[in-house]
């Protein structure tokens, strides 16, 4: 059997997202306002946060990682598919390639356990008010964030060792617009029964825990919504958590569509569109998500404005 590796082949081919140059260019300049937009929308959500004190908060300390990450594995993938959209390069190094599957891996991972300590962070607000301060600590929040990077390294780590003992026959042309673990997998000619097996157990592993914490943490806060008397109490208390749900919704639902089945049934139409959602679209909407409906963070808006007015006019 013809085998090559990084060493006597260098390049995997991305194939991306279509053959016609009309609809390259249409689908370039989408992928770039959509980039522009993520960029702008979660170093603006950063920068408010970390400007306005009244946001110096646990539930903010983790949308200034989510933003973080969300950016991050924006970058890891969208620059490089514009770049193979707008010129007839379509080749990415051996090393290029795995190297970007494991950032992808590794930072949405984390994002997973950070949305699971996000939840905690809303469960302790609303079903344990009097004792916040103590429960999420500053000391508290830093081991929940090292936590997640940590997990995530982990996932990223064995995924990434997994993939490197596979062989790549005949063909280096990867059906997609980045290197993910399943056309990766559908490329290679091992038995990947095994590796399929290990890359599962992690990644369902990571998925079923962080989901198991948010579930848990949304049935106590339902259940002590439903005990508040007034209806404006229970508005209130649901208000602080709709951002989040929805977020975790969207982030989860493509994620597990994705990944959550067999490598080989890998196929170009609807994988590719749960795909191009969850690594380009996803880090464009959770800025809006938490801005938009978030009353907190448009009240911060309007007082770094004013206070940036203020200095300007001093």
């Amino acid at each position: 059997m013809n085998t090559w590796n990084y060493t006597l082949k260098p390049d995997f081919i991305l194939m991306g997202l279509t053959d016609s140059k009309e609809i390259q260019l249409v689908i370039s300049v989408t992928f770039l306002l959509i980039y522009l937009l993520t960029v702008l929308g979660n170093i603006g959500m950063i920068l408010i946060i970390r400007l306005d004190v009244q946001l110096h908060t646990p539930m903010y300390f983790f949308l200034t990682h989510l933003s973080f990450l969300d950016l991050s594995y924006s970058t890891a993938i969208t620059p490089k598919t514009l770049e193979n959209l707008l010129t007839s390069t379509k080749n990415i190094s051996y090393v290029g390639c795995f190297t970007q599957m494991y950032f992808f891996v590794l930072l949405a991972a984390t994002e997973c356990f950070l949305l699971s300590s996000m939840a905690y962070d809303r469960y302790v607000a609303i079903c344990n008010p009097l004792h916040y301060s103590v429960v999420m600590s500053s000391r508290f929040c830093s081991t929940l964030l090292g936590g997640s990077y940590v997990l995530g390294t982990l996932d990223a780590t064995v995924n990434m060792l997994c993939m490197a003992t596979l062989n790549f026959c005949n063909s280096n042309i990867i059906q997609d617009f980045f290197c993910d673990t399943s056309p990766l997998i559908a490329l290679s000619c091992s038995n990947t029964h095994d590796i399929e097996f290990i890359i599962f157990i992690f990644a369902g592993s990571t998925l079923l825990m962080s989901l198991i914490t948010i579930s848990a943490s949304y049935m106590s806060i339902l259940s002590t919504i439903l005990k508040i008397n007034s209806t404006s109490g229970k508005q209130k208390a649901f208000s602080t958590c709709t951002s989040h749900i929805l977020a975790v919704t969207v982030f989860y639902g493509t994620m597990i569509f994705t990944h959550l089945k067999s490598n080989q049934s890998f196929s170009l139409g609807k994988d590719q569109v749960a795909s191009v959602f969850y690594t380009i679209v996803i880090p464009m909407l959770n800025p809006l998500i938490y801005s938009l409906r978030n009353k907190e963070v448009k009240c911060a808006v309007s007082r770094v404005i004013k206070k940036r007015e203020r200095t300007l006019g001093t």
